[in-house]
């Protein structure tokens, strides 16, 4: 069957463009050859740093006939509206219309029409057109005396290269049209070893003949073969690649045929922090560094990546790599001296001159806020509140510095190779570095306790200051990161079991300060100035602002933003959310480390025979009560009377209720949420032998109340660990 071939040349595509290119012009093109009445069989895309590849194979020759109906009007309308019909069904005469009938509407005419199909290669055409129109580019040029009209792309694009054809004939040019852009089946292969045209048929011929003409056709194989060629280039050197996955895919999309080189640079270099030199190397250069395995440490040579083969064998690339990192090194290494000469307590007194949010005040406010929520936890983990405070002071020192301001990333990183210069305690050095941590859902969590107290004063206070400015996530957008900061809370309090519970104790406390330190009212009794403040046109911070729930309160608005974050969390490792609210509904506090050690419970006790089963004999109990209690207009509340029961199963069923209450209430009390769940487990034969024997609704409506309470009795026990109506199926 035929393939489309497609080739679109043009000058370079920036690398971070190239993929996404690439899957776009295979979606935009084969989405138009379906919707034109063609099938395929598969589609491949690649991109190389000037040219967009698809090849689209399996396609038939042409689209297929389809039979179209258009309904007319009425037998007996009007002249105009006859002819109006005729003109827009293509026919002839009305002759040439049938007559079909409805009930309702009596006879109308219908044309029916055969649309013969279109040769494939016209489709194609029109496909590769208006992809090229509508093509999603972040960014896109004009170029040369282009006409208003004339087409936009990321960089000039200087011919296409499309055929159609079977394997077995010449394919033919698809006649694509558009303005400016020569359309043919040629090409040309790397821009200084091969600059000369040559012909292709099809994807692999076009594949073979590209890497004769120095280029690599596929992105992927670019990538690998640019790893192989750089592992097997330093381990000859007796050293390790440091793998870079983000920068191997760059430079993958800078280079057409990669030719793996070895720079080199001074050894005094390797004084400085091994993030340093990497990123110097990297950003600069788009370079990788290797490491020496004995050491662990980085060493002085580092992978070029060219993109030809040079007649001196790279030996003049090499050195004008490694005169660009010798340089960018000696900036570093005066960015390190010069902010070496201040202690990072110095460095800190600059943060006055931060903003960090308008509303907010400075880095050092926000720094002062740190200071005094870490003061608040440090007790729970058994640190000294003032050595917390003391450790709080510089964490954000390093913002200032030039080696920050010049690589932002190394935030945290260079405060603690700073304090650690000037010889701080190595739990303050980690702290400085790993406060920031986590940052997404894969980052690694801080377990050091000092780590782990400015970790959590940090996001509590860019949770709750900035919640209190008004800048509440929306929808989609969270342009504070205050999701990613109660993710953090989350992941710090569960990964280090710290018992925090969020609306009560020390960490209620925690947050009331955090409201505090911004909003300037005790919350106890905030809601009334809240109000006030409302009211006054001249303070344009109240609570209507601040889009603040008056009903819940900010710590209780706070801690339901977390419990949501905790349902995506547990969504996301496999629990259904509303196995999350089932717990959350019971929960005398918002205690993360019980709710977890609850949902595992439960999702387990779920997973078994026995929770499935059980499940359907409470929703059985559940309904009826539900709908008993609404016909009597009253809830059952009142304890069921075990005398008053008659049949032996409602006995068994209320003695199992009785017994499991007890062993229940005992299980949680000791947090062992397992052991609640087999207890509950027990109920499961008797209420499967009471709903088989026992009649809810007697006729005597004493023993019917004594029924229905005994239900009630059944569903409170199984409330002890979990509210069983929550949860869906």
């Amino acid at each position: 069957m035929p393939e489309l071939f497609v080739e679109l040349l043009s000058e370079e595509i920036p690398a971070r463009m190239q993929r996404r290119a690439a899957e776009d012009l295979q979606r935009l093109v084969t989405n138009a050859l379906v919707d034109a009445g063609l099938t395929y069989e598969g589609a491949y895309a690649t991109a190389t740093p000037r040219r967009l590849v698809l090849a689209v194979t399996g396609l038939p020759a042409q689209s297929a006939d389809k039979r179209e109906e258009r309904k007319g009007p009425r037998v007996g309308a009007p002249q105009k509206a006859l002819d109006g019909f005729l003109r827009a069904a293509g026919l002839a005469s009305i002759d040439e219309a049938t007559i079909e009938s409805d009930p309702k509407k009596g006879d109308f005419y219908v044309a029916k029409t055969l649309v013969p199909g279109r040769p494939a290669i016209a489709i194609c055409a029109e496909a590769i057109a208006d992809a090229v129109k509508k093509f999603p580019w972040p960014v896109t040029m004009r170029w040369g005396e282009a006409e208003p009209g004339a087409i936009r792309w990321v960089r000039p694009l200087t011919s296409i290269l499309a055929t159609f054809g079977t394997e077995n004939e010449d394919p033919d040019i698809v006649p694509v049209e558009l303005p400016g852009v020569p359309v043919g089946d040629t090409t040309v292969g790397h821009r200084f070893h091969a600059p000369d045209r040559f012909r292709v048929r099809r994807l692999e011929d076009y594949k073979a003949n590209l890497e004769k003409a120095f280029v690599v056709v596929d992105q992927d194989r670019r990538r690998d073969q640019i790893l192989h060629d750089a592992k097997d280039a330093v381990f000859a050197l007796g050293l390790e690649l440091v793998e870079d996955d983000a920068l191997l895919t760059e430079v993958a999309g800078l280079v057409e045929w990669p030719v793996v080189l070895v720079g080199r640079f001074e050894e005094a270099a390797l004084a400085l922090p091994d993030e340093v030199i990497r990123l110097t190397i990297r950003e600069n250069q788009k370079c990788s560094v290797t490491r020496d395995p004995a050491t662990g440490r980085l060493a002085n040579a580092f992978i070029i990546t060219s993109n030809l083969v040079a007649d001196d064998g790279g030996t003049a690339i090499i050195a004008g790599n490694e005169r660009v990192v010798r340089a960018r090194l000696a900036d570093a290494r005066f960015f390190w001296d010069e902010d070496m000469k201040k202690r990072l307590a110095v460095h800190a007194e600059k943060l006055a001159t931060v903003t960090f949010h308008e509303k907010l005040g400075t880095q050092a406010d926000r720094v002062e806020r740190i200071k005094a929520l870490a003061m608040e936890i440090a007790p729970v983990l058994g640190i000294d509140p003032h050595y917390a405070a003391d450790a709080a002071a510089v964490i954000k020192a390093d913002l200032v510095t030039g080696m920050v301001g010049e690589f932002p990333e190394l935030q945290g990183y260079m405060g603690r190779h700073y304090a650690a210069a000037h010889g701080a305690p190595e739990d303050l050095c980690a702290a400085i570095e790993e406060h920031y941590q986590p940052q997404g859902p894969n980052d690694a969590v801080p377990t050091a306790r000092l780590s782990v107290v400015l970790a959590l004063a940090d996001k509590v206070d860019q949770l709750v200051s900035l919640w209190a400015a008004g800048e509440k996530p929306t929808g989609s957008g969270d342009a504070f990161g205050l999701r990613r900061a109660a993710l953090g809370i989350i992941r710090l309090v569960l990964d280090n079991q710290i018992r925090l519970p969020l609306d009560d104790g020390a960490f209620k406390g925690v947050l009331n300060d955090a409201w505090k330190l911004w909003g300037g009212s005790d919350l106890d009794n905030a809601w009334q100035a809240i109000a006030a403040r409302d009211n006054d046109p001249a303070t344009p911070r109240g609570a209507s602002e601040r889009g603040i729930d008056k009903a819940r309160g900010p710590v209780g608005e706070l801690a339901d933003f977390i419990v949501d974050r905790l349902i995506v969390q547990q969504r996301d490792a496999g629990v259904a959310a509303d196995t999350v609210r089932a717990v959350r509904s019971v929960a005398t506090t918002v205690d993360l480390v019980d709710l977890v050690n609850r949902i595992a419970a439960l999702s387990d006790f779920l997973a078994t025979d026995d929770g499935a089963n059980l499940m359907a004999g409470y929703r059985r109990a559940t309904n009826i009560l539900k709908a008993e209690e609404k016909k009597d207009g009253v809830a059952e509340t009142a304890a069921p009377d075990r005398a008053a029961l008659v049949e032996p199963q409602e006995i068994a069923l209320f003695d199992a209720v009785a017994e499991a209450r007890t062993a229940v209430a005992a299980k949680v009390a000791a947090e062992d949420y397992a052991g609640a769940m087999s207890a509950i487990a027990a109920l499961r034969a008797p209420v499967d032998a009471f709903f088989e024997a026992v009649l809810v609704n007697a006729d005597d409506p004493t023993l019917r109340a004594n029924r229905l309470r005994l239900l009630a009795a059944l569903r409170d026990t199984t409330r002890e660990v979990a509210d069983f109506s929550a949860i869906s199926g």
